[in-house]
């Protein structure tokens, strides 16, 4: 679904860290993966010791009005920490995968891969978000999932609005590819990036895209404008912005680098 050049124009992007990004699109105020919590360890039930190493850049309060939340995925802490989920009681809807729709309850709504859904903007007109496919690491979705749980991504579009793509944790290029089949080229890709990594998971590979992958989804979707969040305030993440930078320039694309 290509955008038409009217469609170009670029809406700013708040970083809290991690994650977290809010950003306002048809009138409607969205923010993705919310993760407030301070610094320290964090542990769920059967999953690995995770270190946050800084603190958000702001607090639940300073995000204001929030819409929609963007939810890639409810079960790891480094994507919805304790003070997100006490967000998403005043939040109106919750878009995430549909397992998660199931455990959170309430305002939380499940998508489906390519299930999109109808949003009524403040000022007449509807903006649609549809979920797009994601695979927290490398493999096969059977073994990934089996691995690390079900994620999501989303695609927002709407008459005279930019196409953005909001990857969540995503390591797969062919499920980038999948995507920019169908919505390329992208006006905004908000990439999930950091290369986080386990010795005990799939070798060590990434979980989410290395630098040089983030580069690549970037060609892949043609994307006008690159935002690039998960690469910062956790342990796990082996890869931050300079490593991003780099790869980006390396591959020509350095100019489409976009910083809050």
């Amino acid at each position: 679904m290509a955008s038409s050049d009217t469609t170009v124009e670029q809406f700013p992007v708040r970083l809290f860290g991690g994650p977290t990004a809010l950003f306002e699109y048809g009138g409607l105020r969205f923010l993705t993966d919310p993760t407030f919590d301070g610094p320290g360890d964090y542990q769920r039930p059967g999953g690995p010791l995770l270190t946050k190493t800084a603190p958000s850049s702001g607090s639940p309060a300073d995000a204001g009005r929030v819409d929609v939340v963007l939810l890639s995925h409810d079960e790891h802490p480094d994507n919805l920490d304790h003070s997100g989920r006490a967000l998403l009681a005043d939040v109106p809807l919750t878009l995430t995968t549909p397992g998660g729709g199931l455990r959170l309850g309430g305002t939380a709504r499940g998508l489906a891969d390519w299930e999109s859904v109808t949003l009524d903007r403040p000022g007449g007109g509807t903006v649609t978000v549809t979920g797009v496919p994601a695979l927290h690491g490398p493999g096969a979705r059977e073994e990934v999932e089996a691995a690390t749980g079900q994620v999501v991504g989303f695609v927002l579009t709407g008459d005279g609005l930019p196409t953005v793509y909001v990857s969540g944790d995503n390591a797969s290029l062919p499920v980038v590819g999948e995507i920019a089949e169908r919505f390329a080229p992208v006006d905004t890709a908000i990439l999930f990036a950091g290369a986080p990594r386990f010795a005990a998971l799939f070798d060590g590979a990434p979980l989410v895209l290395d630098s040089a992958q983030a580069a690549e989804a970037a060609a892949i979707l043609d994307a006008r404008r690159v935002v690039l969040v998960h690469h910062d305030s956790w342990a796990h993440f082996t890869e931050g912005r300079d490593d991003l930078v780099a790869a980006f320039t390396a591959a020509g694309l350095a100019e489409r680098l976009h910083t809050a």
